[in-house]
């Protein structure tokens, strides 16, 4: 667990990139193990890879995602119906959440 200061979070990829990466990677993983690789791999490369982490404080949700306008309309090489796609993302959204809460020691 990273030693966790939410002013540094301001400036996280200079204080937490390796922790980030973990989060982001964690969640991949578990995704891919539960939803279609194919669209587990299109979301994290097409979606959230455009996505940026804040921290909100010590609620029932620390972290939140914010991600780039229209995901949907991201999505390439991949066939997904909006609905299925919506639920994976929100999905996999709320594994990194999870993943930065666990990570950082907070919630």
């Amino acid at each position: 667990m990273a030693d966790f200061d939410p002013e540094k979070f301001e400036d996280k990829y200079v204080h937490y990139f390796p922790e980030l990466q973990q989060a982001y990677k964690n969640a991949f993983n578990r995704m891919n193990d539960r939803y279609d690789s194919q669209l587990v791999h299109a979301i994290d490369q097409q979606v959230l890879n455009e996505s940026e982490p804040f921290y909100v404080g010590e609620d029932e949700q620390a972290f939140r995602i914010e991600l780039p306008d229209d995901p949907y309309e991201r999505l390439t090489g991949v066939l997904a119906d909006e609905e299925t796609f919506e639920t994976v993302l929100e999905t996999h959204v709320g594994e990194i959440e999870g993943e930065l809460e666990r990570i950082f020691g907070v919630a």
